[in-house]
């Protein structure tokens, strides 16, 4: 199911608007950037295979693991990238679209709050 760039990145908007108010609360020097396909760092940093697999990569600092040096001094913000060709290419329907756009956003942002895969699942059987 493809759509433009515009109303991907609104299905993004959409879906961090559905997230929690104490996780949209939390979020603090992070940044949601969507591309096409992954590159080959983003592979290797995600332990990935194959390019055509990652939908979403988390990149930084997760918030359980910043001290209290953190900001000290200017800190790049953290990265999640959604990965736009690669969710498209799974989703038969604009439903399916926004429900794997929701899923991964939630995901990569499991991550950055501290969560391993388990408890990753476990919120998100909680809240989605």
């Amino acid at each position: 199911m493809k759509v433009s760039r515009d109303e991907f990145e609104a299905l993004v908007e959409d879906a961090l608007h559905m997230l929690p108010q104490h996780f949209q609360k939390a979020l603090d020097n992070v940044e949601i950037i969507v591309a096409d396909l992954p590159g080959d760092e983003d592979l290797d940093r995600a332990g990935a295979s194959e390019r055509r697999s990652l939908l979403g990569l988390y990149t930084g600092i997760p918030l359980t693991e910043r001290g209290y040096w953190y900001g000290m001094t200017p800190v790049m913000p953290d990265q999640i990238q959604i990965f736009q060709q690669n969710i498209e290419r799974i989703c038969k329907s604009k439903d399916e679209l926004r429900y794997q756009v929701l899923t991964t956003v939630f995901h990569e942002l499991g991550h950055y709050f501290g969560m391993d895969e388990d408890e990753i699942r476990a919120a998100m059987d909680d809240y989605i």
